[in-house]
């Protein structure tokens, strides 16, 4: 989509996936490609396929069996454009509205080839390390506290998911029948 556009998308439920922005696409030779959050597909149809990290991610479980949406922006792939979820009908609203790429820490950096951050990366993809993605023997809340990278996504976004076990405060509920409004860079 172009700037300022926008799309309605109907999705039965059940239904879990998720939702994230590309940008600095191009349609070369027919082979469609983005810099930032490209999901290898070659078309503008990913098919099902995820978006490459960084990539800033809305989460969705629709009409799980307890009755209820669960919905996130997460981090945990890194960042690559702010985004907000905003459920009508009174549910809590998360987002992430702090553009990352201009303060991320230079371990983390995703340059294009002018030298832009296109996108800042989670310590996980960016060293995947057990300690940094929460598997292996730190697969347990106990054993993957948050890291000084995971806080630093955190401060700047305190709605978002910054690491695998950072539930309490980034997971949000809804009962079910409410739609979403995703925007990316409000």
């Amino acid at each position: 989509m172009s700037s300022g556009a926008s799309n309605t998308v109907n999705i039965p439920t059940p239904w879990s996936g998720r939702v994230w922005a590309r940008f600095q696409c191009s349609n070369e030779g027919g082979r469609f490609s983005c810099k930032s959050g490209d999901c290898g597909s070659g078309q503008v149809a990913c098919n099902g396929a995820g978006g490459a990290p960084p990539t800033t991610l809305a989460e969705f479980t629709l009409a799980d069996a307890s009755g209820k949406d669960f919905y996130d922006v997460s981090l945990v792939d890194g960042f690559n454009l702010h985004v907000s979820i905003v459920p009508q009908g009174g549910c809590p609203t998360t987002d992430c509205l702090v553009d990352i790429n201009a303060q991320c820490l230079s371990d983390l950096a995703m340059k294009d080839g002018s030298g832009g951050t296109i996108g800042c990366k989670s310590a996980c993809v960016a060293f995947n390390k057990p300690g940094y993605c929460c598997t292996v023997d730190h697969g347990t809340p106990e054993t993957c506290p948050a890291s000084d990278y995971s806080r630093f996504f955190k401060n700047l976004c305190p709605k978002a998911y910054s690491y695998a076990y950072d539930d309490r405060s980034s997971t949000f509920t809804c009962n079910i029948g409410p739609n979403y409004d995703i925007t990316f860079c409000p």
